[in-house]
């Protein structure tokens, strides 16, 4: 079973204008109001590919209730811990030259929901993934997420981490299955800037050196470089509209895990990764299963060493 855990889950509330303008008045044309959270999206695109899965995290309030209700018509399994706090809900402002988000905070937490929800660990199996995914609320402390790998690697499971910055770095020795930093988050890392992909491919390795067991590193329109251990791989960009670019790293998560959930071949993951968030980011929110497969083929990957 793979599981998506997302401990900042939000309700967003999707506005596209023709022109957006700060001070002034602006009137959207279209709205639509969605379940979000990166590992909601992971649990949204797994479903998508016939892969299953269930969705943790915390959810409370009529936004939250929005999100388990959401998830249930679209047939998604979950298992969240309900909270007295509200969930967050978050507004997403499109134009034609820009996209913005407003994200709120996360919710505060009680002791005793806490403790629900890392009990749900404790019934954890060998062959079980956990996706670890997106920001964590400060009422659970810096240190969640290792607490959280520390009730994984008790039962012996997986798990994949889809976050950034020093939470990602501090994940490494315990060797994640997978993370999936963009080209801009790997800069920030490691305090540098690429010019080409030959100068982000020492920075991937690097990742592997650290602990990371397979990483897939994004550049949007110009493709995704994966590092195993043993090769390095490129998936070129592939053309077309750009219509929701939000989530489509997360579809490219849970890609990869549909396909090595199954079949352990890094490479088959990789394919099926780019083919999941490049039909998300062309897609105004989930891509049709037969535009996926579209996609799928136009698929391009060579290895580069």
């Amino acid at each position: 079973m793979i599981y998506t855990v997302t401990l900042n889950p939000a309700l967003d509330y999707f506005m596209n204008y023709e022109e957006l303008a700060l001070g002034e008045v602006n009137r959207t044309g279209k709205t639509q109001i969605s379940a979000g959270g990166k590992g909601i999206m992971e649990s949204r695109m797994l479903s998508l590919v016939g892969a299953k899965s269930k969705a943790l995290g915390f959810l409370g309030g009529f936004s939250g209730q929005y999100i388990k209700d959401f998830l249930n018509e679209n047939q998604i399994d979950s298992d969240f811990t309900e909270i007295e706090d509200l969930t967050r809900i978050n507004v997403k402002l499109k134009s034609q030259e820009n996209e913005t988000s407003l994200d709120a905070a996360g919710p505060k937490l009680q002791e005793s929901e806490i403790n629900h929800f890392l009990e749900k660990f404790d019934h954890l199996k060998e062959d079980d993934i956990v996706v670890f995914a997106g920001t964590i609320p400060k009422s659970l402390g810096e240190d969640f997420y290792e607490r959280l790998i520390a009730k994984v690697q008790k039962q012996k499971a997986t798990f994949v981490m889809d976050v950034d910055g020093q939470k990602l770095l501090d994940s490494l020795p315990a060797h994640p299955l997978l993370i999936k930093p963009n080209r801009e988050e790997l800069e920030a890392i490691f305090e540098t800037s690429f010019k080409n992909n030959e100068q982000i491919i020492p920075y991937g390795q690097k990742l592997l050196e650290m602990g990371a067991q397979n990483v897939i590193v994004s550049m949007a329109g110009d493709g995704a470089l994966l590092f195993t251990n043993e090769k390095v791989y490129f998936a070129q960009g592939i053309k077309g509209e750009l219509k929701n670019s939000i989530g489509a790293g997360d579809s490219t998560v849970a890609g990869f895990l549909a396909e090595y959930s199954q079949s352990k071949d890094p490479l088959l993951a990789f394919r099926q990764a780019i083919a999941c968030g490049t039909s998300k980011a062309f897609s105004d929110d989930m891509p049709s299963r037969a535009f996926l497969e579209e996609i799928y083929k136009k698929v391009n990957i060579s290895e580069v060493k």
